[in-house]
């Protein structure tokens, strides 16, 4: 296959680089200006906004949530294809534990209340003392818990951004909750993964996600650059149209990897811009991020446009979900692009549990869509974290 050709660092190459001109130089700063941003929704007649603030305040009680146990023993998730039912079963802790953290971020936002903040500290002191998912299984046949313990990472450390610097006292619960992420952060990302696949791909993108949000909130530069480090690869490995290989390596599944590629680098992205540097404006061998974006949008509209990269005949079930859109929401705050954002319009408001949490109510402009287009559904955050099998 024609995606097999393109010049993509090698793993040890991608180690050798030289990126200490990236360095922490706000540990209080989110993914977003959240000060501003409450303001703003202070202020906003925006109906969609409204609607998504109003359901935050009634979210599950402080008390219910302290109650559910940590993932202190060891994590082994089976596979999804193999059996579906235990496979939900296995991981139904994990996606309480990320719809949890994101609801009290969004909560905290939506209403101001320190009552949020105050419990989503509580509650990942309570994981923290725990030294919750130190322990996982991992094999390169079976890397599941690697991969699910990924999206719980990012999705913590992303909420824990937005109250920890607002919420006075605590200082106790905050130290506890910083070195626990950071050692599972060091300790995560010290696995390889498959030199020909999860090295490489959309994996080292999660994996990268986590280490710049918790490089950041503990004030440590080797991780925050090695989250940088995958902005760089994934720039570098570009196909000629824009197209990352190892994504489009994936049969009929190439759009939808080509997407949630973008998904973790969007997102990371924006972390790090945060830091004040224009990521969003890097060229690396000749290519941006646009390019990925303006790939992604003519293999969907077109996918005679993959060429000899895939088959034509894409898999498209991944369209019916919102949580895999929400990087275009942070995107089309740093770029105009109106076929962007009309087919986002379809999604809105964009929520994913892991990846940021309520993206909609965090960054989109009120003067923007006003209503929904779509009913949510349970299905919709399940299919989220199926990590479909490498073959490397």
């Amino acid at each position: 296959m024609a995606c097999q050709q393109a010049m993509a660092y090698s793993y040890e190459e991608r180690q050798n680089i030289d990126f200490s001109k990236y360095t922490v130089t706000d540990p209080n700063a989110s993914f977003f200006d959240v000060d501003a941003r409450m303001k703003t929704l202070e202020n906003t007649d925006n109906s969609m906004l409204l609607e998504r603030m109003d359901h935050l305040q009634m979210t599950e009680s402080c008390k219910s949530m302290l109650s559910k146990p940590p993932l202190d023993n060891r994590i082994r998730i089976p596979g999804y294809y193999p059996s579906p039912k235990a496979w939900r079963e296995a991981s139904q802790p994990m996606f309480d534990f990320s719809e949890d953290v994101s609801q009290l971020a969004g909560a905290y936002v939506a209403t101001q209340d320190n009552y949020y903040g105050e419990c989503l500290i509580n509650y990942l002191n309570k994981w923290a003392e725990a030294n919750a998912l130190w322990k996982f299984y991992y094999s390169l046949d079976d890397r599941q818990a690697w991969y699910s313990t990924e999206s719980m990472m990012f999705g913590a450390a992303m909420a824990y951004s937005i109250v920890r610097p607002r919420i006075e006292g605590m200082e106790e619960e905050k130290k506890n909750i910083d070195a626990w992420l950071n050692r599972l952060a060091k300790r995560h990302s010290a696995i390889q993964g498959g030199l020909k696949g999860s090295c490489c791909n959309n994996h080292f993108y999660r994996r990268a996600l986590y280490a710049s949000m918790i490089g950041i909130l503990t004030d440590d530069d080797e991780l925050f650059q090695f989250g940088v480090s995958a902005i760089y690869s994934a720039l570098n490995d570009m196909t000629p149209e824009g197209g990352f290989p190892l994504e489009l390596s994936r049969g009929r599944r190439a759009t939808h990897y080509q997407n949630y590629a973008l998904l973790y680098l969007v997102t990371n992205m924006q972390i790090i811009s945060r830091q004040g540097y224009d990521v969003f404006n890097l060229e690396v061998n000749g290519h941006s991020i646009r390019d990925a974006v303006n790939y992604l949008m003519a293999i969907i509209e077109d996918p005679s446009q993959l060429k000899d990269y895939a088959p034509h005949e894409q898999y498209q079930g991944f369209m019916k979900y919102d949580q895999y859109f929400t990087w275009m929401e942070i995107y089309l705050t740093h770029f105009q692009q109106p076929d962007l954002e009309k087919f986002l319009e379809q999604y809105r408001p964009v929520y994913n549990r892991g990846a940021g949490g309520y993206i909609t109510l965090y960054f989109m402009p009120p003067g923007k869509q006003q209503r929904a287009r779509y009913e949510e559904s349970q299905e919709k955050q399940e299919r989220a974290d199926i990590a479909i099998p490498e073959r490397n």
